[in-house]
């Protein structure tokens, strides 16, 4: 063990600012997640055509993380971050228009344009956190600006359960326990529509001028630049050496896997509990358990990251992320329901740990390796899109039909098990193969 500061004190404004952004993007990842379900149910979708909000969102990332890694590397961080931050409140402000317009591929497209500024801020946040500080405390310090991702999912996460899902009137129950809005007429169905897409929009438009607040103090506040600032950018060389280093490419393919397991058990996870005849906005109480314990796994692993190595924890949480993932499969009633929950505990060293042992040793090149692994979001908008599929299978519910003697919603979750499979491979490749075991902190 060593004693490096974490964050010298002349780059601790900074880092309180940049961290911040990290629970600005987790605010939005998880006011989103219930969205699929919210939306399903107003604009009376098909579980299919409801997993398309994690493909415009996800997608996002895919499209425009590797053009801000240009951006940076041609200019800077603080004007990445700035520009992201326009992007991300330009996107949340889409919202109103397209509630007036009661369009659902105009909330697609504003989804889209919001996560473009997502793009931007994790391919410059990222990063910037590993270089604020010496190379030693890296990985340690960029799990401690994770760990601040949770807090900002959890506040999104109250405010879609308390503005959101608790007033949409389409979710209203009659005394027998069914839908009401199920049963009128699309005239009266035409009203609660109307009303159910401004309660959506109205957070969204909310967030968007927070956002344009955050523009603004990180505009007036001194942040570090980049040391080589409108130097060559060399990318046929850089795309080269990132494409000829197997632990970095075998990263970004387990970056990609673990995304799209972690937005699959965040965002099925009401359809789930649904089957068990838990409502939506009662199933937020489980999503907020899940992001507790991914925030305490969070604050828990950077403290264990000072006595062991990153590729060892995460072989350690990617084995047990496995098991809970056959527990959530095959476990039928309510303990299934906690496998899915304790999934998160273990997800929550995966996505920093991945992305520092990816970088490890990239240098220069680490600006477009990060924006290679942000683009690997993009399993996010893929692997839900098609646990969607899965659920359609036999009709728009979720227990249709019975596989392998399970409900089809519980069956859903062998595309997240094999998710950690290949996260767990990877980990014993970075411990055993390419001889990586040496990332002590």
């Amino acid at each position: 063990m060593n004693h490096k500061p974490l964050v010298p004190r002349s780059l601790l404004l900074p880092f309180v600012l940049i961290t911040a952004l990290f629970a600005l993007w987790g605010f939005a990842n998880d006011i989103t997640n219930p969205m699929v379900a919210a939306f399903k149910r107003v604009l009376e979708l098909n579980n299919f055509q409801a997993s398309l909000v994690q493909m415009a969102f996800y997608g996002g990332y895919f499209t425009m993380a590797l053009p801000a890694a240009f951006f940076v590397k041609k200019y800077s961080y603080k004007s990445g971050v700035m520009l992201g931050l326009c992007l991300y409140a330009f996107g949340a402000l889409l919202f109103y228009p397209a509630a007036a317009w009661e369009n659902f591929a105009f909330f697609l497209a504003a989804l889209y344009i919001l996560t473009f500024g997502l793009a931007f801020l994790e391919t410059t946040a990222n990063p910037y956190i590993l270089s604020m500080g010496p190379p030693e405390t890296a990985t340690r310090r960029l799990n401690l600006a994770q760990a601040f991702n949770p807090m900002g999912a959890l506040a999104g996460l109250f405010v879609a359960k308390e503005f959101i899902l608790n007033r949409l009137q389409s979710n209203n129950l009659d005394d027998q326990g069914n839908l009401i809005f199920e049963q009128l007429d699309e005239g009266a169905k035409a009203v609660i529509r109307t009303g159910d897409l401004m309660v959506i929009r109205n957070p969204y438009v909310g967030l968007g001028l927070v956002v344009i607040i955050m523009l603004v103090l990180i505009a007036v506040v001194k942040m570090p630049e980049n040391q080589n600032k409108g130097a060559s950018l060399d990318i046929k060389k850089s795309f080269d050496r990132l494409w000829g280093n197997k632990h970095f490419v075998e990263g970004v393919f387990a970056q990609m896997f673990y995304v799209g397991a972690q937005i699959m058990c965040w965002t099925y996870i009401y359809q789930y509990a649904e089957v068990l005849g838990i409502d939506n906005a009662t199933a937020v109480n489980f999503g907020y358990t899940a992001l507790v314990l991914f925030l305490a796994g969070r604050w828990i692993c950077t403290y264990f990251l000072r006595f062991w190595s990153p590729g060892f924890l995460l072989m350690v949480f990617s084995l047990m992320a496995i098991l809970m993932s056959l527990g959530t499969i095959f476990i039928q009633g309510m303990g299934g329901l906690y496998c899915l929950v304790g999934i998160s505990f273990f997800m929550s060293l995966m996505f920093p740990t991945i992305y520092g042992i990816a970088l490890e040793g990239l240098g220069d090149d680490a600006k477009f390796g990060a924006a290679f692994l942000v683009m690997a979001i993009v399993g996010g908008a893929i692997m839900p899109t098609l646990q969607g599929m899965i659920l359609d299978i036999g009709g728009t519910a979720y227990d249709d039909v019975r596989i392998l003697g399970v409900p089809e919603v519980n069956f859903s979750f062998v595309l997240p098990l094999v998710c950690f499979i290949f996260v767990a491979l990877f980990s014993y490749r970075v411990l055993f193969i390419h001889q990586r075991g040496n990332y002590e902190n």
